[in-house]
């Protein structure tokens, strides 16, 4: 059984999701939580959570507060809002969420979600990563679309892994570097691309079509 924590602040949303994830036989919800204070207390009191459900807006503290908190650590992240909000979906997988969707999806599609993280893997709904690539394009990351800045090969396959949500040490893994040469390199690509953290920069390297 994959088991489960669902975060968010309407109770009603938390419990429906809840019980629809307990029919399909496959997961077990372990707790809920209505904010995130409280989800990284469950997560202290809790051993062997395979993935987070997480609502971004909640009162005390938010989802991407979360994220932010966890810094890649604990379970795989499966974030879920009402918003189809671009810049929001950025944020989340820069912080290190493995997965995006709106909660109007089918119970299907949810399940078939938790499982991919549950196994290690990443999931986006359908459609998303297009509307998300328009807007950046568009420029409605409220981010200058100027002249893309000369970034190395080394350096675009970091923003890119950036991008997909992994940390640093999940970056310094997949392409055999120290961890410290890795944050090396990200202090770098800041620097280049003249942002402060790395949701900034992936929101820029978007942008410009770096990514």
């Amino acid at each position: 059984m994959i088991k489960v924590l669902v975060v968010d602040d309407q109770a009603l949303v938390r419990d429906g999701i809840a019980s629809l994830l307990a029919l399909s036989g496959q997961v077990e919800v372990v707790a809920t939580a209505a904010n995130g204070q409280q989800a990284l207390q469950l997560l202290n009191e809790h051993d062997g959570i395979d993935v987070m459900l997480l609502d971004l807006r909640m009162p005390v503290l938010d989802g991407q507060g979360v994220l932010d908190k966890l810094d890649g650590s604990g379970p795989a992240v499966l974030v879920l809002t009402t918003f189809d909000d671009s810049q929001a979906l950025a944020a989340a997988m820069a912080a290190g969420a493995k997965g995006f969707l709106l909660k109007d999806v089918s119970m299907e599609t949810l399940v078939e979600a938790v499982e991919k993280l549950a196994g290690g893997g990443r999931f986006i709904q359908p459609g998303l990563t297009e509307t998300l690539a328009r807007r950046m394009l568009a420029g409605e990351a409220g981010l200058p679309a100027d002249s893309a800045p000369a970034l190395s090969e080394k350096e675009l396959e970091i923003i890119k892994l950036m991008a997909a949500g992994y940390a640093n040490k999940e970056i310094a893994n997949t392409l055999f570097k120290s961890e410290g040469t890795v944050k090396n390199q990200v202090s770098a690509i800041l620097a280049k691309l003249e942002v402060r953290d790395r949701t900034q920069a992936v929101l820029k390297a978007m942008s410009m079509g770096l990514l």
